[in-house]
């Protein structure tokens, strides 16, 4: 369990001409090297809502590194902004993967941070990252994706993993539909993946974010299905990062 004052540490990295900031957080009194949970922000970019969800890891004993895709103070407030900064990742698969790459080694050198104790989590856009770091082999134990974009980059064809897959999705989401679903439960099997799904009735796009609230686009915060996400979530990471490897 996480005691005392909460650190913030900002981090510096770069990704081609893009420098880009983190931050770590952690309890001042956590052992170092600790298990650690990156944090993967939505189309918005990193934010302060951003940071309170991952304020709610160090209780159960983890460190949360925030990440940041986009670049150094880069977000976006309008969805026309939101998607001029996704679409560039999005056309581009293998450079969002790359880009991951470059935040899990960033993290992974960090002498706070055990490396071989990391699991990803993201919202969103960043439930799609965290998909693509398991496609790809990322250096991590398992990952955790909430209301994400759940498509595989084009032509993508499923390669072995020991990542761990934990999805947390709304079954009236109208960016992932039903078929969706289906589809990467077939895709994950086909890699070989340790895999589970929590599907919530009556659920739409975005129900983690308390600020969620156009439900004419399908995008709506649910109290009981973020409640029962939270959860399962703690469950999951204590089984990816509690035991050695």
């Amino acid at each position: 369990m996480q005691t005392g004052a909460v650190v913030t540490v900002p981090v510096e990295y770069r990704h081609g001409s893009a420098v880009m900031e983190g931050l770590l957080l952690r309890g001042d009194a956590t052992p170092a090297p600790a298990p650690t949970v990156l944090v993967c922000h939505g189309a918005e970019g990193r934010s302060d809502v951003l940071v309170e969800m991952a304020m709610r890891l160090l209780p159960w004993g983890y460190q949360a590194f925030v990440m940041d895709l986009y670049g150094k103070g880069v977000s976006g407030s309008t969805p026309e902004e939101f998607d001029a900064l996704m679409r560039p990742f999005l056309e581009d698969r293998a450079m969002l993967a790359d880009r991951l790459a470059t935040v899990v080694s960033t993290v992974a050198e960090l002498p706070e941070v055990d490396a071989s104790r990391l699991a990803a989590i993201g919202f969103c856009f960043g439930g799609l990252c965290v998909l693509d770091m398991a496609r790809t082999g990322a250096a991590v134990r398992g990952v955790a994706s909430f209301h994400g974009v759940l498509t595989p980059p084009p032509g993508w064809t499923p390669r072995p993993t020991s990542c761990k897959v934990a999805v947390y999705h709304g079954w009236e989401d109208p960016f992932a539909r039903p078929e969706d679903v289906t589809a990467l439960a077939a895709e994950l099997t086909a890699a070989g993946a340790d895999w589970q799904f929590q599907v919530f009735g009556h659920t739409f796009h975005s129900f983690m974010a308390e600020q969620a609230n156009s439900p004419e686009l399908g995008i709506q915060y649910s109290r009981q299905s973020a409640e029962r996400a939270w959860w399962s979530l703690e469950r999951f990471l204590a089984e990816c990062l509690r035991q050695p490897s």
